[in-house]
């Protein structure tokens, strides 16, 4: 498609037809239950990608036809994401998702905006191919991420304060590793933290066992603690895995449908279990520590890691909500700029928009109309609003997720 191709005027709301991917701890039914989504192959479906990502791009439908959504952006950038947001930004600065998880993704960590930046660089002169298995850096950009969770939503995020972490592995009592807990009570500050964290990382042969038998001991004999019950689970999928002192290092948390949080740069976490709408700058960008057969980078992950603590009350995003009660509006507001995340109720919505939107029908039916244009949405369908739609009414028979970025 080319500008030529487009219609004189783009329509203000454009029906997507978004790619699901099928990594191995993608849930099979999640989908199907909560969207009407079929899985006629019965494999998993991991995540619905909405977005213009070349790993998993959504179709929208124009003038008559079904293109590629990056496509629809070359021809016509400024129409479609809005001059600020094209100056600043380039492309789609955001890629959204529902996220349906049936097991433990590998713990994580994203790299700033600069280390995202001189990383890829180093790579490409390097001359490492972008899917090489040794390959950290896919692009030069950070990954922040949003989570809002559909059902209850289990995850890691972010590291516990030491005395939490002491007072765990103190209780556990593994030999095996004494001597490492020892030094992190004798420096309880970020140094002695990264140490801690990096001789756990790297443990191997019958000193990694043996701590790692011992744990999972203690764990299978204290299920009735969530801390305790995640890591016999995580062991029954990533056996012998050092990621299993996750828990321990770690703030766990449930997510209880309609909460949400934040996930900054730096920052270790892991989604464990649930559905959830995820939203993140436009990246792919991911160091692993743990709880996965792929490539861990050791010395990549601590020079991108803060080894600070993320209190208990940093951990949920508290929403700041706009209207009455019975009409509330939540918008989890997040700091940067590559994307914004708004949920809407049942109800009718005035709306404006400069810059491109991607809406998403929780709950039930939603029609868009601006003038004599509408389109309805099933629950589980989502459009693209251009940003040259402008203003436009949102009439929704149950929530509706609106993405977007500021520009």
């Amino acid at each position: 498609m080319s500008s030529r191709d487009l219609p004189s005027s783009l329509p203000p709301f454009l029906p997507m037809h978004n790619p699901i991917q099928g990594y191995d701890w993608g849930s099979h039914d999640a989908l199907t239950r909560l969207f009407g989504i079929s899985n006629p192959d019965g494999k998993p479906q991991a995540e619905l990608w909405m977005g213009a990502h070349p790993n998993g791009c959504s179709e929208v439908s124009v003038a008559g036809s079904t293109q590629k959504l990056s496509i629809l952006i070359e021809a016509a950038p400024a129409a479609v994401l809005g001059d600020a947001t094209l100056a600043r930004f380039g492309s789609l600065p955001f890629l959204f998702k529902v996220l349906c998880a049936e097991k433990a993704l590998s713990i994580q960590v994203h790299p700033s905006k600069a280390q995202a930046e001189a990383g890829f660089a180093r790579e490409e002169a390097a001359g490492i191919p972008l899917k090489a298995g040794n390959r950290n850096y896919k692009d030069p950009n950070h990954k922040p991420e949003l989570v809002f969770a559909l059902t209850p939503y289990q995850a890691m995020n972010g590291f516990r304060t030491i005395p939490a972490i002491l007072a765990l592995f103190e209780r556990v009592k593994l030999a095996a590793i004494a001597d490492l807990v020892a030094a992190l009570a004798a420096n309880q500050n970020e140094a002695g933290l990264q140490h801690f964290f990096h001789q756990l990382l790297i443990l191997d042969g019958a000193r990694k066992e043996a701590a790692l038998t011992d744990l999972l001991a203690y764990a299978c004999e204290h299920q009735d603690e969530e801390t305790f019950a995640l890591i016999a689970n995580l062991a029954a999928q990533y056996p012998g895995d050092v990621g299993l002192f996750s828990p321990l290092l770690l703030n766990v948390v449930t997510l209880k449908p309609g909460q949400a949080m934040f996930l900054d740069a730096c920052t270790p976490h892991a989604y464990v279990r649930g559905t959830g709408l995820e939203i993140m700058a436009n990246s792919d960008n991911v160091l692993r520590a743990g709880l996965t057969p792929k490539y861990i980078d050791v010395a990549e992950l601590l020079d991108c890691t803060r080894c600070v603590a993320k209190p208990d009350d940093q951990i949920l995003l508290a929403p700041r909500v706009e209207g009455m009660t019975e009409n509330m509006v939540q918008h989890f507001e997040v700091p940067v700029p590559d994307f914004t995340f708004s949920v809407y109720p049942a109800g009718e919505h005035a709306l404006t928009t400069a810059s491109a939107e991607i809406l998403f029908a929780i709950d039930g039916d939603v029609l868009l109309k601006q003038g004599d244009e509408t389109l309805r949405l099933e629950k589980g369908q989502s459009a693209f609003v251009p940003a040259t739609t402008g203003r436009y009414q949102m009439l929704a028979e149950g929530r509706v997720a609106r993405a977007g970025n500021r520009s």
